[in-house]
């Protein structure tokens, strides 16, 4: 009988789960969880703290999962070594546990930079975890002042999630504008503008020179006093299994389009890995839920002896604040199409024949089709892009095509 262990519990782990029960029925499944929650939907956590999603709601699979998986999870452990030769996991409380095939679905971990003073702050906290969200929220007073270091996805979430069960949120980053990984000058002050405009401070292109208890110093000069700071700067891919068992890293574990690492017998799978980008024909982490599900999917169904391949990896993301929704997809290179009012934008990039990327903001759009022709590279002449430059509609396919990929919907 085979032994699976998965290291890490998250989308990527069930996917993985999932993907071995697709061919493998009876092999055993021991999954090693650091966290002592079943798996749940991280992106959801700041739903929770703005009381739009009970912890029940943000579960990603019913309770049974594990019981009809039949599958062990060990909740509350850490792998600390994979000793490859052996094919052992050593845990941290000294146990080994064998394995025939392993997979990594460690995610990722908040990366803060070295500031001063930041041990002199009580109450500060990373928004990574539910633990996270759960710790932050017994802190949360109607008059506490916030103050979060990151004008990204993660931190963007937080200060909607708490806006309103706080006396005030002041977001502090480094870039020039927010969520400043995934939109242009252009596209992220539209996003500001709709921010400021519900009450939330920013301090851009600036970064706290030193911190005391309470009390943030700037390198602009300004202060911001705080009664809770949240650190929320980035992530780093949790890579350092791979690396001490020799593994190839880059800033992601190296994976082929079977999840397969360079250790035999050892696939990777979701926020750990780095993998190919086909939008831009780069390789790079491309952290997010929908890949995640995939690639822990494609490794589960290699690992139980199957055969597939992820071969469709592009960076997305669907986020909103207060009734804004913000939806990227693929690369931004080549000839652009836009169309933009005061209260939204639309890109389009196309390159060689192909959509290679797109930015909607407060879109009323399908975006799942944009992202479609993204993924299966479909060639424009096949269809009236003319039309879907305007309307994301599956009218702009010929029949054929509606009948393949839509199974008829006309």
């Amino acid at each position: 009988m085979k032994k699976y262990v998965i290291i890490g519990n998250g989308i990527a782990a069930a996917g993985c789960i999932e993907g071995i029960r697709s061919v493998d029925n009876s092999g055993e499944i021991t999954v090693i969880s650091e966290e002592p929650h079943k798996v749940y939907c991280r992106p959801l956590i700041s739903y929770y703290l703005e009381g739009k999603a009970d912890l029940s709601r943000i579960s990603y699979r019913g309770e049974d999962f594990y019981d009809r998986m039949n599958c062990t999870v060990l909740y509350g452990k850490k792998a600390v070594h994979i000793h490859k030769d052996t094919q052992k996991i050593e845990l941290d409380d000294g146990t080994k546990l064998d394995y025939t095939s392993l997979c990594i679905a460690t995610g990722s971990s908040p990366f803060v930079p070295p500031m001063e003073g930041l041990d002199l702050v009580k109450d500060k906290f990373s928004f990574q975890t539910l633990d996270d969200a759960l710790s932050l929220e017994k802190q949360l007073t109607p008059s506490s002042r916030v103050l979060i270091i990151g004008a990204g996805l993660i931190g963007l979430k937080c200060a909607e999630g708490i806006l309103d069960r706080v006396g005030s949120v002041t977001v502090i980053d480094l870039a020039g504008r927010v969520l400043s990984s995934i939109l242009d000058d252009e596209c992220a002050s539209l996003m500001q503008r709709h921010l400021m405009k519900h009450g939330i401070k920013f301090y851009l292109n600036d970064s706290a020179a030193r911190f005391e208890e309470n009390k943030a110093f700037l390198k602009s000069g300004a202060e911001v006093d705080f009664d809770i700071l949240v650190l929320a700067v980035g992530v780093r891919a949790n890579v350092s299994l791979v690396r001490e068992a020799g593994g190839e890293v880059n800033r992601g574990i190296l994976v082929d389009e079977r999840m397969q690492t360079s250790l035999p017998g050892i696939f990777a799978a979701g926020d750990c890995t780095e993998s190919l980008d086909i939008s831009s024909q780069e390789k790079r982490v491309m952290a997010i839920l929908p890949n995640a599900n995939m690639q822990g999917q494609t490794a589960g169904i290699n690992m139980a002896g199957g055969a597939a391949v992820f071969d469709k990896g592009i960076p997305m993301n669907s986020i909103g604040f207060f009734g804004l929704h913000a939806m990227t997809a693929g690369s931004y290179e080549g000839e652009l199409y836009e169309e933009k009012t005061d209260t939204s934008i639309k890109r389009l990039y196309v390159k060689d024949d192909l959509l290679k990327g797109f930015i909607l903001i407060g879109c009323d759009e399908r975006a799942g089709i944009y992202t479609s022709l993204i993924r299966e590279q479909v060639p424009l002449s096949s269809l009236d892009f003319e039309r879907l430059k305007t309307a994301a509609t599956t009218a702009a396919f010929s029949q054929e095509m509606r009948r393949k990929k839509f199974g008829g919907m006309v």
